[in-house]
């Protein structure tokens, strides 16, 4: 089989790089063996604010320029229902976060983002006696769903396969690349945290993060936003509420652990008061680098052997506008970010 690219890896990076090839024309076949689940387990959320620090995300605007439309593009060739427009409500803990909040709202980058008026709380369940901010243009790409209908058209055509990648079978002969009688102009890995394990790649500063999430039953609750309060949550139909998520550097297992569940349904008690039964609880590893930047760009020896990781927590705005970039490295010879370029390491 000949094709222009070998992708390592079906995660949002993955199918994002996809996109751009189908886009532009360009064959391409993809081993996963579904061992990364960040992507699977991710809560799916896009928002263009740091809400912590009421700060603008680095490229907001110019990443949901490329992702939103891409997302779509998904959706109708796909018949899949993968774009909730739903706004997130911050929840006020004091007077002096009302004020940092109005003065945000004035700011160039922000003033798109954040509405000026405060959402007074007039729902019992919850615990909210200074209101909440509403960030606009914000909603929850269903990344569950995404890869399944995506893996499932990839099968049908004869471009997936579902097996671990052996590094040892890669063969790079001049501008060619041979994988198991598979021949390809280009490789590109986009596995997620299981780039440590890829000697290729396996140097640069990945810190990957576990993270845990919880799924809620709560009838009395009755939410239509998503709301940030320590913990986020996130409304997912049928008085279903996805509520994370926590952050662990030591224990990378994809085992769920009764001491995430601890601290997110001590989190949750804090923000809402009526009765709720825990349904699931989902592990997953981000690939999360230490300058809080993706990782994007070619190998130092090789020059048909790229990688795509690093997307981090906010991997549903960021993974488009990478690919993009990245691809029009590859085939048009624009420059990559400083800022993303592994090279900076």
């Amino acid at each position: 089989m000949q094709v222009d690219y070998i992708i390592v890896g079906i995660g949002i990076a993955g199918i994002s790089f996809c996109e751009q090839l189908t886009a532009n024309g360009k064959s391409f076949v993809v081993f996963d063996d579904g061992s990364q689940q960040s992507s699977t387990v991710a809560g799916g959320l896009y928002n263009p604010v740091v809400l912590k620090r009421f700060t603008s995300v680095w490229k907001s605007t110019e990443q949901l320029d490329v992702a939103l439309p891409l997302y779509a593009n998904i959706e109708q060739r796909l018949h899949v229902k993968l774009d909730y427009k739903i706004p997130i409500y911050r929840k006020f803990a004091s007077q002096e976060e009302q004020n940092d909040w109005f003065a945000a709202s004035d700011k160039p980058l922000l003033s798109r983002y954040l509405s000026p008026k405060i959402i007074k709380n007039n729902n019992d369940a919850i615990n909210a006696s200074f209101g909440f901010g509403e960030v606009l243009e914000t909603g929850r790409l269903d990344v569950k769903t995404m890869i399944r209908a995506y893996k499932t058209e990839l099968l049908k055509d004869g471009l997936l396969f579902e097996k671990p990648f052996d590094y040892d079978d890669l063969q790079i002969q001049g501008k060619t690349i041979n994988y198991q009688n598979i021949y390809a102009k280009h490789i590109v890995f986009a596995e997620g945290s299981g780039v440590r394990h890829n000697p290729y790649f396996n140097n640069l500063p990945l810190a990957p993060a576990k993270g845990e999430l919880l799924t809620i039953f709560a009838p009395d609750l009755k939410i239509d936003y998503v709301l940030k309060a320590g913990v986020f949550l996130i409304p997912l139909g049928n008085d279903l509420y996805s509520v994370g998520a926590t952050y662990e550097w030591k224990d990378l297992s994809h085992d769920t652990t009764e001491k995430a569940k601890v601290e997110l349904l001590i989190k949750l008690k804090k923000l809402i008061s009526c009765t709720f039964n825990v349904v699931k609880q989902v592990a997953g590893i981000r690939p999360t680098v230490k300058d809080r930047r993706p990782l994007a760009g070619k190998h130092q020896d090789h020059d048909n052997v790229f990688i795509l990781n690093g997307l981090g927590t906010r991997g549903v705005m960021v993974g488009p506008y990478v690919a993009k970039q990245l691809y029009n490295f590859i085939e048009r010879n624009e420059p990559l970010e400083a800022e993303i370029d592994i090279s900076r390491f």
